[in-house]
């Protein structure tokens, strides 16, 4: 993925530069747009442990892995899960996962949504 120019914008005397809509791009993390996806179904799989008021061994035991790893996976350390294995424990934790792909609507570069909310990263670990 090409990085885009940061842009410099003023409000009064303060410049600043507007992000690009993926944090990990901006911090120069390595392979951002797998850092993005990783980061928001770690987020969506927290949200149901939360919902389902699954304690972290409940969780682990589902997941099947250990208390601690699920403590890692529930506090974003996610370096040691691969996006394929985060998917699965959606799966192990009930939720249907839909990947489905179509023509990129109104310009040439695609977008990859990731639950409610549409992400313009690209998911370099699906083939990006």
């Amino acid at each position: 993925m090409t990085a885009k120019k940061p842009k410099k914008k003023h409000l009064g005397n303060i410049e600043y530069i507007e992000g690009s809509g993926n944090i990990f791009a901006d911090l120069g993390i390595s392979n951002p747009e797998e850092a993005l996806a990783k980061a928001e179904i770690a987020l969506k799989i927290g949200d149901i442990v939360k919902k389902k008021k699954l304690t972290q061994a409940q969780a682990a035991k589902i997941l099947k892995i250990s208390q601690p790893k699920v403590s890692l996976l529930l506090r974003g350390y996610l370096t040691n899960f691969s996006l394929e294995r985060l998917l699965r424990f959606l799966n192990d934790l009930g939720q249907d996962v839909y990947i489905s792909i179509k023509p990129a609507s109104g310009s040439k570069q695609g977008s990859t949504k990731i639950g409610e909310i549409p992400s313009k990263a690209r998911i370099a670990a699906l083939g990006k």
